[in-house]
């Protein structure tokens, strides 16, 4: 393994030349090819750390350049480019900061290479007696003036808040500063003094301290920069005139940087708001002592002996064939970005290895140095193997806020108790719980029932309070509070949930007793494609890895869900289920429900399986008659081993020789006729389904263990939300969203679903960007046209899709980063979540734009619909539009229509929980986890809103502890609640007791704790088991009376009244219960 193999070019001279150019004023270089400059940057900056800047034409060169130096142990910083346009004043906080970052460093003795795409290049900047008031950083050890810093929030827009909730507010408790940036995580500052101690992520499940930071970037005036205010006579200034005399500057391929920064300057058309090429290149020439045009020149000071690298074969074993060939002739070096990748390319080259070289970094696309020996072919693995547009890992991961939907309830909410029945929710509320009982203080949910009957529920039975969703749309009827009306409800759901759920079970018992065939243990081919993915895994990816591997290495046919937000990373883990498939020498059926989807999955399966024998195919309209007779007869021959189409992958003359998985995408999107084939082939092969919004009655029945379930719910490094707007047709707004796409590379998606007059809302398109280049397509165009129509946008041959949703399913273009859905009130919640998410899928803010029409009212439910894609933008949201959308239409037959009734009876939530008990004493025989022990014993606690501000906060909190059912479950909520509010108050510590208590006597089948006088009175199903333990207590142990017609029995202790304290009691009783508090 070659480890410096970038220093392979240092010691030629051609390097010692450059430098000296440099130095020179304004000089021409020739020669350059594929990823030449970063290589011919990095050893120059290994002989000398004289500061430099590079310039690409390209945003994305840009990225991929600062990769690559980076891959070579350089220290680089990128300079990027705002996204906004002329007359806009909000800017995206993440790409001021990095480049006020980059205006800080660059006056130091010894400042990084800089790389800035040419439109950076040309935004202006603040001036440096600016720069010091709209950019803070904080780093571990700094002396911070507190005082000064949250005056400096104030007055640069920053809210003050009881705990951060959303971005753009901070708060402050004691030596504890919280912070939540406008762009990543909310950060926690621990201050010792005046010194910061400590930064650290904060974790938005628990407000807890998460991973350690070593530094945070605070930018003020983000929401309101602009640049054209800054205007003076010469003008704002640019970056190049902040430069000194000791800088370089390297413009990387100089045609190609005059031809973007020509276009992005007619882009923005913005009348100086920035600086022309020109004005750049003086400024360089004026201000830095050496300007270097790298490119073709036809009066070049110099020649660099760099030519493009042939291209490889298409088939790998010609590849392999021709890499040994050029072995001989030259010194190659093959670069491979993952282990997987060095480990496939030594099993293609087989035992006897040619004198190549190979080597572990990233470089995106190779080269050929022609030294005076012998030429060096720089080669990347991925140019070998033909597989393109690599991702590259990002490290870090975020961790995304994911609450249970159906516990957040806020005043107004209608609710259900699980024995009061369904009431409104009016707030918190903290008094004792008896009269005169000022030292058993707790605080309570207020609920109001019919007739105005008001119940207070302790904080601590929030276990039983759930958010009311019922099977029909509108308001519920409030329960009346007493008798037997709500009892008598639920005994007749009950008695609906056992005959569904035996007929659930029977299902799943005859799916057990099938035997299918088992995957052999992965081999190495496995290890080696799995090590060759380019992302960095989530953890919940490699969690459902590893559960589609157990699975299909077992005999009993699969049948797993992978729920997952759209671009969360499911369709990886359907390529490795099918690539497990084919190296065990079966086939694999990946059904998708567009032509579209078909064709992009296809490139998507080739250019992973890329290096590896196996074949993928698809099927769709886009083939012709006689290709999809080919296909057919290499299918049943065995020939092709992953074969991607619509249904009509289910039609009866498609025969596969040796079937052995399905995927499925998006299942729901599929007729009856074609489900009832999909449960036929459920019997005997292993099936993977993947869905983005997933039905309710899918995710409880995988959640009830009727069904095997993946959860997908952790954002992939760099995803961010979509910014999302409900707005009237506005050819102003349109027309900026547009141009800022543009001016940023990218393209657009604008989506109206009438094919008839699609043309016409292309023409208006035109008509508010001329300049762009549009392209049109719907399911009823020939389909070839509409297959260049789309291979076209994806290889940004076109700037605009003007399209019906024929896009909506799974067609994964990271360049487009902004939708145009017009008349969106004609899509369904789940269609439009849909559609936002073909956007976001790269680094760039993505923006999604809800039109409304311009010719009629809106109704009532469609905007609430609307409303709710509007609120529900942040990451992973598909679990909260799929309960939106319930809350919208209702259950409806979810479960089956005569089940609707009951669900609109008693809620779904405690139907499903009804379900669920059921199911598990039909499983096991056993009765379902009882219910927490009641304790009434004289002694409370509550967590004070001084130290958890905020009821739903405080909710959140008074759930976790009581859904804790373990000793070490309750000391992690505790640990969380300390690392978020700081030192335990004394009612929380108390109430971490109780619930300490709660724990040990639900191990005992305890049903609940009470104080009669002076004595402790222990209701449980199994009197003589506790009597002998609570033997040892001091004081007097006795049984009382006989068991009830429940079967229940008390066991009474009166304890010594030194021991009757709370601690005391725990004390003693976890003693003897053989536990620790």
């Amino acid at each position: 393994m070659s480890e410096n193999w970038y220093q392979a070019i240092d010691a030629y001279q051609e390097l010692n030349a450059v430098m000296q150019v440099l130095s020179d004023g304004v000089s021409h270089i020739s020669g350059r090819a594929g990823s030449s400059t970063a290589m011919v940057m990095g050893a120059i900056a290994r002989m000398n750390t004289q500061p430099r800047l590079l310039v690409t034409a390209h945003l994305d060169q840009a990225d991929e350049t600062m990769e690559e130096l980076q891959a070579q142990g350089v220290d680089v910083l990128r300079f990027p480019a705002l996204e906004t346009l002329p007359g806009e004043t909000a800017v995206r906080s993440d790409l001021l900061a990095e480049r006020l970052r980059v205006l800080q460093v660059i006056g130091d003795p010894s400042p990084p290479l800089i790389v800035a795409p040419i439109a950076a290049i040309m935004q202006p900047v603040p001036s440096p007696s600016e720069l010091g008031d709209m950019l803070r950083t904080i780093r571990p050890g700094d002396q911070l003036d507190r005082a000064a810093l949250l005056q400096w929030m104030d007055q640069a827009s920053w809210a003050r808040a009881a705990t951060v909730e959303r971005s753009g507010e901070y708060a402050v408790r004691g030596d504890v500063l919280d912070i939540f940036p406008e762009v990543g995580e909310p950060v926690r500052v621990d201050l010792f003094g005046d010194q910061v101690e400590s930064l650290h992520g904060i974790d938005l499940d628990t407000m807890g301290s998460a991973q350690k930071l070593e530094r945070l970037d605070l930018v003020a005036g983000a929401a309101s920069f602009a640049p054209e205010c800054q205007n003076d006579e010469h003008g704002p200034p640019i970056l190049p005139e902040l430069l000194d005399e000791r800088w370089e500057a390297v413009l990387d391929d100089a045609a190609e940087i005059r031809e973007q920064a020509r276009a992005y300057s007619d882009r923005i058309a913005g009348g100086g708001w920035i600086a022309e090429l020109e004005t750049v290149q003086a400024a360089l020439a004026d201000r830095c002592r050496g300007v270097c045009l790298l490119g073709a020149a036809e009066q070049a000071d110099m020649h660099l002996p760099i030519v493009m690298l042939p291209a490889f074969p298409d088939q790998a074993t010609d590849a392999m064939d021709d890499l040994r060939s050029r072995s001989l002739e030259s010194r190659v070096i093959v670069v491979c970005q993952q282990q997987g990748d060095v480990d496939r390319l030594r099993e293609l080259l087989g035992k006897q290895l040619p004198t190549l070289e190979i080597a572990s970094g990233y470089l995106h696309r190779g080269f050929v140095w022609h030294g005076d020996d012998q030429p060096i072919q720089f080669v990347p693995y991925h140019e070998i193997v033909h597989r393109y547009h690599v991702r590259r890992k990002r490290h870090g991961e975020s961790a995304r806020r994911q609450l249970d939907a159906f516990v957040e309830i806020a005043p107004g909410d209608f609710v259900v108790h699980r024995d009061h029945g369904i009431a409104s929710f009016l707030g918190m509320q903290v008094q004792p719980r008896r009269a005169g009982q000022d030292d058993a203080i707790e605080e309570f949910l207020v609920l109001e029932f019919a007739a105005g009957a008001r119940l207070l529920v302790p904080a601590t039975g929030i276990d039983d309070v759930h958010r009311y969703i019922g099977a029909f749309k509108g308001k519920p009827e409030r329960s009346m509070l007493g008798g037997n009306a709500w009892e008598n409800r639920k005994g007749r759901a009950a008695d609906s949930v056992r005959d569904l759920a035996a007929e659930l079970l029977r299902v799943q018992a005859v799916r057990q007793e099938r035997v299918g065939v088992a995957c052999p243990p992965d081999g190495l081919w496995q290890q080696e494609f799995e090590a060759a993915f380019p992302w960095e895994e989530t953890r919940d990816q490699a969690a459902a890895f590893t559960a589609v591997a157990t699975d299909m290495q077992h005999p009993r046919p699969m049948d797993r869900l992978i729920c997952g937000d759209v671009g969360f990373g499911k369709t990886e883990v359907a390529i490795r289920a099918a690539f497990r498939v084919a190296a065990a020498g079966r086939q694999a059926a990946v059904l998708v429900p567009t032509t579209v989807l078909a064709e992009q999955h296809e490139r998507t399966f080739r250019n992973r399986f890329a290096g590896f024998p196996f074949r993928v195919e698809s099927m769709s309209r886009f083939k012709t008659a006689a290709e999809q007779r080919e296909i057919l007869a290499e299918l049943a021959a065995g020939s092709i081993d992953v074969l991607i189409g619509t249904h009509r992958l289910l039609s009866k003359d498609v025969h596969f020789k040796e079937l052995g998985l399905v995927v499925i995408d998006e299942e729901q999107r599929f007729g009856v006729e074609h489900k009832q084939r999909l449960l036929q082939l459920r019997a005997t092969v292993d099936v993977l389904t993947m869905t983005a919004t997933p039905i309710p009655r899918t995710l409880h029945m995988s959640m009830m263990g009727l069904r095997d379930i993946s959860s997908l719910q952790t954002a992939p490094v760099d995803r961010r939300a979509v910014v999302t707007e409900v707005l009237p047709w506005n050819e102003h707004r349109l027309r900026s969203a547009i141009q800022r796409e543009l001016a940023r590379e990218g393209q657009i998606f604008v989506v109206h679903n009438r094919v008839r007059d699609l043309g016409d809302v292309a023409e208006a398109v035109h008509h508010l960007v001329p300049d762009a280049r549009i392209v049109t397509g719907h399911g009823q165009m020939p389909p070839k046209e509409l297959e260049q129509t789309m291979l076209a946008f994806m290889r940004h041959e076109a700037d605009v899709l003007v399209a019906t949703t024929i896009i909506e399913s799974g067609i994964d273009i990271p360049n487009a980063n902004t939708i145009i859905i017009n008349e969106a009130d004609r899509f369904g919640l789940a269609d439009l979540h849909q559609l936002r998410g073909r956007v976001g899928r790269s680094r760039h803010r993505a923006y999604c734009y809800l039109l409304l029409p311009m010719t009629r009212t809106v109704r009532p439910e469609a905007r609430r619909r609307l409303q709710a894609v509007e609120s529900f933008s942040m990451l992973g949201a598909g679990f909260r539009i799929a309960l939106r959308d319930l809350e919208l239409r209702g259950a409806g037959n979810l479960l089956g229509p005569e089940q609707s009734g009951h669900i609109a009876a008693v809620g779904y939530e405690l139907y499903c929980r009804l379900l669920e008990g059921v199911v598990e004493d039909l499983k096991s025989g056993r009765s379902p986890q009882q219910r927490a022990p009641i304790l009434d014993f004289g002694w409370t606690g509550y967590f004070p809103e001084a130290w958890i501000p905020g009821d739903a906060r405080r909710l959140d909190a008074y759930r976790r502890l009581c859904q804790a059912r373990t000793l070490a479950a309750i000391d992690q909520v505790i640990a969380d609640l300390h690392s978020a509010y700081g030192p335990i108050p004394e009612p929380a510590a108390r109430l971490r007791i109780c619930c300490q208590i709660g724990v040990m006597l639900a191990a005992m089948d305890v049903r609940s704790l009470l104080r009669r006088d002076d004595d402790l009175v222990f209701q449980t199903s199994h009197p003589e088991p506790l009597l002998v333990r609570l033997g040892a207590l001091p004081g007097k142990v006795r049984r009382v009376g006989e068991r009830s017609a429940e079967g229940v029995g008390e066991v009474w202790w009166r304890p010594p009244a030194v021991v009757m304290c709370l601690e005391s009691v725990a004390s003693h009783l976890s003693a003897v219960l053989e536990t620790s508090p």
